[in-house]
């Protein structure tokens, strides 16, 4: 395995790749959530390229950038053992040399939900994954549909800057109790992680009212609200019922829908996800 710590040394060894090459992006602190994107990756493509960095641009002033869990060494003995062909791992100077001026925008699908709570997120977001592709030059990247707008937001970038990239979903790896893998989940105390399961309780609720005919958007809302609620140490940052590919809130659900949340356990702020029916752009 090689392990690439700048923009050139890892344009070298793409040229080594013959075939076609799987990307997975990652901020490393590697879970099993990862390691199902590596394993989709590697029965696509002749090769892999994982990418571990924990991107500045993405945190707002106030959020976990400092203490954001990291444990590189760690990361490579898991990626070494996937079997993993590359891994580039820049340091912040390598990705935002001094004079770094160039931003991507994706307009619209960033106005809501992630992007209204956390402004400018998806700005960081997208320059990094660009530069990204273009470092790697992947035929395919994989993601995770836990991050359901990331994914959206990455799939719109490619379609409309041209990218001769793949951007597939993948879907959400769970605890057995239900809680959605994150590298945060280390954040939480254990009776936070305990408290942290009414996320996937609230999304198991939404897919019940769902089954029974529920498809007034807005009681559905009320109703995953109120289970939230209820938990103690959780502090609702937004509830959402909306169009899963333009992320536009829905009063009626005529088809699908997705309910996604943002919800803090203590200090740790966790999403979720989940899909109502049918497929979307995010969710295949």
């Amino acid at each position: 395995m090689i392990v690439c710590e700048t923009v050139s040394s890892m344009k070298k060894a793409r040229r080594q790749m013959a075939g076609r090459v799987g990307c997975v992006p990652t901020m490393g602190y590697l879970h099993e959530g990862h390691l199902t994107l590596l394993s989709r990756a590697r029965q696509e493509n002749d090769h892999v390229v994982a990418t571990i960095f924990v991107n500045p641009t993405q945190f707002g002033p106030h959020e976990d950038l400092a203490s954001y869990p990291r444990n590189p060494q760690r990361d490579l003995a898991m990626l070494e053992g996937e079997g993993i062909d590359a891994v580039f791992m820049p340091s912040p100077e390598e990705m935002y040399p001094a004079g770094y001026a160039t931003y991507i925008n994706v307009e619209g699908l960033t106005d809501r939900l992630e992007g209204a709570s956390r402004p400018g997120h998806f700005r960081g977001v997208a320059t990094v994954v660009a530069k990204l592709f273009n470092t790697v030059e992947p035929h395919r990247a994989y993601f995770g549909q836990k991050d359901a707008q990331q994914l959206l937001v990455i799939k719109r970038m490619a379609a409309d800057l041209d990218m001769n990239v793949q951007v597939l979903a993948v879907p959400t790896v769970r605890e057995p109790d239900g809680l959605a893998m994150s590298s945060r989940n280390t954040h939480l105390s254990p009776q936070e992680r305990q408290a942290a399961t009414v996320l996937y309780r609230a999304l198991t609720l939404a897919r019940e009212l769902w089954r029974s005919g529920e498809r007034d958007a807005e009681r559905l809302r009320r109703q995953i609200i109120e289970l939230i609620q209820k938990e103690p140490l959780a502090s609702i940052d937004y509830v959402s019922v909306a169009d899963p590919d333009s992320l536009e809130e829905l009063a009626h659900i005529n088809s699908t829908a997705l309910v996604s949340m943002a919800v803090r356990i203590g200090r740790t702020r966790l999403i979720d996800n989940t899909l109502l029916g049918g497929q979307s752009a995010a969710h295949p």
